[in-house]
């Protein structure tokens, strides 16, 4: 049972601390009447241009994700609340039809999701994910699926269909090939094995795989980078990429206790290792910034794995560029360049 904690939300006026232990978190589910489904993203530190998210809020509940703090938009925290409180768009693939069917859009690829893992554990039960994919295939929309859950096998139907048009690329997220490190800060997600022969599987089957090793945390997985490009290629990943950590606002919060909580012999080594990388601060939030590190080690973790994805052929762009298979249902016509 999780134990209810939050750092405070700098949209309250008003914070308060518990003179007793906070009652245990529950699992608490919600409905999310979002006016529409496709966001832009205006960050040159994201690697995607539009986004679908059928879900806000994840239960892998990993320690260092950024997308916590977009729970305090919503009047809720960024720790305990972010991990159980999920919001679902049960009208997804109508959200997502709509947008298909604006003259404006042009079958632009579509990411997979930008905030929250789209294959966390409520997709057995709604079916979200699966729903828009259904959208996608009808369409002939490109998809990038960037996911650390092996159910996203269960849609191979689809995403072999995408394939057959070019139009799938998926990514499985791997930052922590060490198992117990894995455990400790991504609490509520397949081990690091699962996600490696969710890589192979997806492969046999035909779809272009690549593997995320982001986020690198200094002087915890920076070490990993070559056997963790070692497992993915013999697993089929064609492509990999890497990113600093970033901790925005209140998210620093919650991994720096999660990190002290969890790895108390080696937190203060890793904090101090960020710092340098950062000039002396635990996160950079200039925008083309946000993502990347400054001093000497980090220059050398980048040569690292530009050395190692070139010698395994991984060095394959993240993205692919070409005519867009998309076209509404009936029309037949191929529209625009993605």
């Amino acid at each position: 049972m999780f134990s209810r904690w939050n750092p405070p939300n700098p949209y309250h006026a008003v914070s308060y601390e518990r003179e007793v232990p906070p009652l245990p978190a529950r699992l608490v589910v919600r409905d999310d009447h979002a006016a529409s489904l496709v966001r832009r993203n205006q960050s040159p530190d994201i690697g995607f241009h539009w986004s679908v998210n059928p879900y806000r809020g994840c239960t892998h509940a990993c320690a260092y994700c950024y997308a916590r703090r977009t729970h305090e938009y919503l009047d809720l925290g960024a720790g305990t609340d972010f991990e159980r409180v999920i919001l679902v768009k049960r009208d997804a693939a109508a959200l997502l039809r709509a947008h298909l069917d604006k003259p404006s859009w042009q079958g632009e690829e579509l990411n997979l999701s930008g905030v929250t893992d789209c294959y966390q554990p409520l997709e057995r039960r709604y079916r979200l994910t699966r729903a828009v994919l259904e959208v996608c295939v009808a369409y002939r929309n490109p998809v990038s699926i960037i996911t650390r859950s092996p159910l996203v096998v269960r849609d191979l139907d689809l995403l072999t269909e995408l394939a057959a048009h070019h139009a799938v690329r998926v990514q499985v997220s791997i930052p922590l090939l060490d198992a117990a490190v894995a455990r400790a800060l991504e609490p509520g997600t397949a081990p690091p094995a699962a996600r490696l022969r969710t890589l192979a599987t997806l492969s046999a089957a035909g779809i272009p795989v690549g593997v995320s090793l982001a986020p690198i945390i200094p002087g915890l997985n920076d070490h990993d980078i070559a056997p963790t490009l070692d497992a993915a290629h013999a697993a089929g990943a064609r492509w990999a990429w890497m990113s600093l950590l970033r901790l925005p606002g209140s998210v620093e919060d919650v991994f720096v206790a999660r990190l002290r909580q969890a790895l108390p012999g080696r937190a203060e080594a890793v904090l101090d290792r960020l710092r340098r990388a950062r000039g002396g601060a635990l996160t950079d939030n200039r925008f083309g910034e946000r993502m990347k590190g400054h001093d000497a080690v980090w220059a050398l973790t980048e040569q690292v794995f530009a050395r190692e994805t070139a010698r395994r052929g991984m060095d394959l762009p993240r993205h692919h560029v070409g005519p867009s298979p998309f076209r509404r249902p009936g029309a037949g016509v191929q529209l625009g360049l993605w």
